[in-house]
């Protein structure tokens, strides 16, 4: 039952008023939702931007080019990390996917020399093609796309780049982070302009953009409402599916890691840009912080 809630949550139902947060049964975001989860690639072209992409959304039916599930849905891009396939992010995007989010991921600023500033326009551009879509007769997200409830997210120079479009799009409402990195122009600076929710999630033992040089710096610029959730012994290669060539190590398995970034991630995003107030207490309230295995400090 209870993710057959969550899912109604998501088909629209207004936003309670600020202060109001329903005590509900507790339920289990690192778990999957009650969605089967689509996958279609495509081009993306927006914006006067144009490139390769996948989209995971909710479904019926699980599968490449099944039809979206009815009703609205939030939204989200996602930006992977420096020289990262976004395959490296299935595990979490077909998650949010099946808890009803239509996840965006970009296939752009693949290479060595990526930009930046390049990249947070595609993930912008990425949204407004979203936008697009949902009103476009035929367009496989006809009507799938709740665009008042859009939000990004990204890993390490697509955590970065993530909080750069965010300050760049009136569109956005809502950002979670995964080990963001600093970027140029600078993601610090960008957080520091940010009026939406935001929420950066770390590793303690990430040794290639470590807590206290990227994100910690980011969560103090940024004004409330904000979280800073740093996972003890997480690593930054453990918010991918696997490791390759330059990757870190940590005292936590990946399972592990990757079962509480869900929890976290997909909590936050519920609760911000899906509008499930009954989540308040996994996000802002004593269970979020006394999570064990999560160090929490947030400015809500």
């Amino acid at each position: 039952m209870p993710l057959v809630l969550a899912a109604a949550l998501l088909a629209g139902a207004p936003v309670p008023s600020a202060g109001a947060h329903p005590k509900a049964a507790a339920v289990d975001p690192s778990a999957p939702g009650s969605f089967a989860v689509g996958y279609t690639d495509l081009t993306v072209s927006a914006s006067g931007r144009s490139f390769g992409a996948r989209v995971w959304y909710p479904s019926a039916s699980a599968g490449a080019d099944t039809p979206v599930a009815p009703g609205a849905h939030p939204a989200l891009a996602f930006g992977h990390g420096f020289f990262q396939d976004i395959s490296k992010y299935q595990s979490l995007l077909r998650h949010y996917a099946s808890w009803g989010f239509v996840a965006v991921a970009p296939k752009s600023q693949g290479g060595l020399f990526p930009s930046h500033s390049g990249f947070a326009d595609d993930l912008a551009a990425s949204l407004s093609w979203l936008t697009t879509q949902n009103g476009t007769p035929g367009s496989r997200f006809a009507g799938a796309i709740d665009v008042d409830r859009l939000g990004l997210s990204g890993h390490s120079m697509g955590g970065g780049a993530a909080l750069l479009a965010s300050a760049r799009s009136t569109a956005v409402k809502s950002v979670s982070t995964l080990a963001a990195a600093e970027t140029n122009p600078s993601a610090v600076t960008a957080s520091g302009g940010l009026r939406i929710p935001a929420q950066f999630v770390g590793g303690s033992a990430d040794s290639i953009a470590g807590v206290a040089g990227h994100q910690q710096k980011m969560y103090d610029a940024k004004p409330a409402p904000t979280q800073l959730r740093v996972i003890t012994g997480g690593f930054h290669c453990g918010f991918v599916d696997t490791s390759g060539f330059g990757c870190d190590s940590g005292s936590i398995d990946r399972a592990t890691q990757q079962r509480l970034t869900r929890g976290v991630t997909t909590a936050y995003l519920l609760y911000t840009l899906a509008g499930d107030r009954t989540l308040y207490d996994q996000v802002w309230g004593p269970a979020a912080q006394n999570l064990p295995g999560v160090v929490y400090s947030a400015k809500p």
